[in-house]
């Protein structure tokens, strides 16, 4: 039985590894922070499978990613962990640089530290946003990298300290560069989900409306679930390589909104421009969407596009499984199922309070 250790396995994509791994016969052994709030939703239904395994650990705490790997000895690492959301590392810079760029060379020398550096193979996740400004489209493997956040920036390190490793001590180690990926796990503050949720609040009458940043950005976005088999045949690569992780299909914000607000019952229009442009509810003229300052970045990453052909033709991996329509019919249904659920429980609270207030329960 293969032994793999996941960090960030409580988010999306390691919670979508976790289980591939483990249908794949692998004992899973997955890296989480102490926190005294649950934050495990993700995993939960995997706790008690006996392939699965939780330790406590942090990328910023070397002691403990070494205690770990000393211990667990696995055959594959796959560090997901990160502070992954652009526009808070522009808020906690320091913070960023140390999870995500330092965070990296933390779990290459615990490995190397524990004798594993000839036999555990290391899977780094790195992004489209190294790209940033970008200087060809589509974005290969071969592109030059222009970062344009601090977690861009840090996210550059990862990478070049993954291949200084890889050259320098002869190590398996690599890179995916992951254009944007999302799925009903995805968290509520990233863009796609937000518009996924608000469609469905909209929809049933728990929101009045969705404020966005730029409309007109352009983002490569495929389904989490797709995209973490990627990860898995890069270690099963014959040799280590970096590879991009993406659809080779382009999208705006508008078009995601489009077809989420569609999903939901909400066909819309949209009219103006740039800071003026809204989005209508063709059916009652109602405004449902608006553009807000507050979601502009210092620096805006505004068109992102990914050449998947290598890993196409080198990993025999299929980008196009699940379809960018596929993808927001996935999220829209999730939610609306979630607010329906939420809107039910809000009923049954404020009737159990009226009947306790009469006096019919106690």
């Amino acid at each position: 039985m293969k032994k793999a250790i996941i960090t960030g396995v409580t988010g999306q994509d390691g919670s979508y590894l976790a289980e591939l791994l483990i249908e794949k016969g692998y004992d899973v052994h997955g890296i989480i922070r102490r926190s005294s709030v649950d934050y495990r939703e993700r995993i939960a239904h995997l706790e008690g499978n006996p392939q699965f395994h939780l330790h406590y650990g942090d990328l910023i705490d070397s002691t403990s990613l070494i205690s770990v790997i000393a211990m667990v000895r696995p055959d594959e690492i796959y560090n997901l962990a990160a502070q992954s959301h652009v526009q808070v590392s522009f808020d906690v810079p320091e913070y960023t640089a140390d999870v995500v760029a330092t965070g990296v060379l933390r779990v290459l020398e615990a490995v190397r530290m524990c004798g594993l550096a000839d036999t555990c193979k290391i899977y780094q996740a790195s992004t489209s946003e190294l790209y940033g400004k970008v200087e060809e489209v589509p974005q290969s493997e071969t592109t030059p990298f222009h970062p344009y956040s601090p977690y861009a920036v840090a996210k550059q390190y990862g990478f070049w300290i993954v291949k200084e490793y890889r050259e320098a001590y002869n190590m398996f180690c690599c890179s995916g560069i992951l254009f944007n990926h999302e799925s009903e796990r995805r968290g509520e503050t990233f863009v796609t989900r937000k518009i996924t949720l608000a469609a469905a609040r909209i929809a049933q009458g728990k929101q009045e409306k969705l404020y966005l940043g730029n409309l007109s950005s352009l983002r490569d976005w495929g389904y989490a679930k797709d995209y973490v088999e990627c990860m898995w045949l890069i270690l099963q690569n014959d040799k280590p390589e970096d590879f991009v992780i993406a659809t080779g299909v382009q999208h705006s914000v508008r078009e995601f909104c489009q077809l989420a607000f569609h999903e939901a019952g909400i066909e819309l229009e949209f009219k103006g421009e740039g800071m003026d442009e809204k989005g209508y509810d063709k059916a009652t003229g109602k405004v449902v969407i608006e553009v807000s300052p507050d979601f502009y970045r210092p620096t805006d990453v505004v068109n992102l596009w990914g050449d998947p052909t290598k890993a196409k033709t080198e990993l025999g991996w299929n980008p196009a499984k699940t379809s960018f329509e596929e993808l927001v019919k996935i999220m829209v249904q999730h939610d609306m199922k979630k607010v329906a659920v939420e809107r039910a429980g809000e009923y049954v609270a404020c009737n159990l309070e009226e009947y306790l207030e009469k006096g019919v329960v106690k």
